[in-house]
């Protein structure tokens, strides 16, 4: 694979182009910056669905909807104590009046909300597993006797619109990368064909000393190939530092959803991928281009 990239010194007299020397390295090089930060997006946000999802599918929620303190705190107590004896039940948390009060301060401000209005009594359940409809409904059905208000929904479904905004955005990431990829192809086959033209009767002159068409077809598609590479790494330089820009600036901010937007080290590898990637749709896309042409021109 190596030696496909050494060109020869008679190579380089019949295609005397420099390394950097046309547009097209500087142009493979912004589509895959582009191609860089788009998919580092899309993984970016699985990574980050996959860990809210796995967070929330074992997680529920009881509210206890009662307008006396008094009963909503007995209530709130005995169900508690009802729920640590069933075995899907993993953790048992009841959550305080100041805490509950500190989670709807952002919608109704930092007064003194309990004396105005009843808040409800709120259970945080962590799960031995992720349950099933048919296990909610018992969760519920052992709690009505006890709290007939009582209300248990999964903590997945408060986020769900929040996972599906994302899931749309992850999609957008992925067909923008598809778009780029053409958009590259489309790049090889214009400076291809370029090539051909400005080389014409270097090709003419090969052709009656007897060199086929895939011997013509691999000194360009050498050429083009080193230049994606480089332009590539060029691409993957620029795109791997605004994304460690943008992860500082992410890991500052204190919002659990936020802070699970992040790169493992399979998505690292697949972004570091993406220039010999580019370089082998640029190889295939010249050979194709160079071939088709050949056979129009000669």
């Amino acid at each position: 694979m190596l030696k496909f990239f050494v060109i020869p010194g008679h190579d380089r007299r019949l295609i005397p182009e420099g390394r950097l020397s046309g547009p097209m390295p500087w142009v493979i090089a912004i589509m895959i910056f582009l191609t860089v930060l788009a998919t580092a997006a899309g993984l970016a946000m699985t990574h980050a669905m996959g860990d809210v999802s796995d967070e929330l599918s074992s997680r529920a929620t009881v509210q206890i909807v009662e307008a006396n303190p008094g009963i909503r705190g007995r209530q709130a107590a005995a169900a508690a104590k009802q729920l640590r004896t069933l075995p899907i039940i993993e953790e048992v948390r009841l959550l305080p009046s100041d805490e509950i009060e500190a989670l709807i301060e952002p919608w109704l401000g930092g007064q003194d909300l309990a004396d105005d209005i009843p808040l409800p009594a709120l259970i945080d359940l962590k799960l031995v597993r992720v349950a099933t409809e048919a296990e909610y409904q018992s969760l519920r059905s052992a709690l009505r006797s006890i709290a007939p208000s009582a209300r248990v929904e999964p903590s997945s479904g408060y986020i769900a619109p929040v996972i599906s905004l994302v899931r749309s955005f992850q999609w957008i990431a992925f067909g923008l990368v598809g778009l780029l990829a053409l958009a590259t192809g489309a790049a090889v086959i214009i400076s291809a064909r370029s090539a051909l033209n400005t080389h014409t009767e270097t090709i003419a002159v090969v052709h009656l000393l007897g060199g086929t068409d895939a011997q013509i077809s691999r000194l360009f598609q050498r050429r083009i190939a080193l230049d994606a590479l480089l332009g590539g790494l060029l691409g993957l330089a620029g795109g791997s530092g605004i994304i460690w820009l943008i992860s500082t600036q992410l890991t500052a901010l204190d919002s659990g959803l936020v802070q699970s937007v992040g790169l493992n080290w399979w998505s690292w590898l697949i972004i570091a991928a993406i220039p010999i990637l580019g370089m082998f749709l640029a190889m295939v896309t010249a050979k194709l281009t160079v071939i088709g042409a050949l056979k129009k021109i000669l």
